[in-house]
């Protein structure tokens, strides 16, 4: 998840017209605890019972599902990754390219 943070400025075009928010079944408790420790700039949600997967098509109950959706500027869900691998360079190139296709081609760095 250190990627996230790390690669922040270049995948999430620093937090500007688009938001990233990555939703787990760990507890919110531990995942803040976390986020606070690692300096994290992106939004974490916990769905311990997978109703946010189940509503997705990707609950899974025999693995820790990590689902990644990123909000437009519209307010509206641009894309999700369901079952986002975190040690995979590929999952990260991809939400890259997610998030480069939700922003306006003219307005990808204001």
């Amino acid at each position: 998840m250190e990627a996230y943070r790390d690669q922040y400025a270049t995948l999430f075009n620093n937090g500007r017209k688009v938001l990233v928010v990555g939703i787990s079944v760990d507890a919110d408790t531990v995942q803040g605890d976390w986020a606070r420790e690692s300096d994290f700039p992106i939004l974490f949600a916990s769905d311990p019972d997978q109703r946010v997967a189940k509503l997705y098509g990707s609950a899974d109950s025999k693995y820790d599902t990590r689902n990644v959706f990123v909000i437009g500027p519209d307010g509206r869900i641009a894309a999700r990754i369901l079952h986002f691998n975190v040690l995979s360079g590929q999952a990260y190139t991809d939400l890259g390219a997610a998030v480069a296709r939700t922003l306006p081609s003219t307005g990808a760095s204001n």
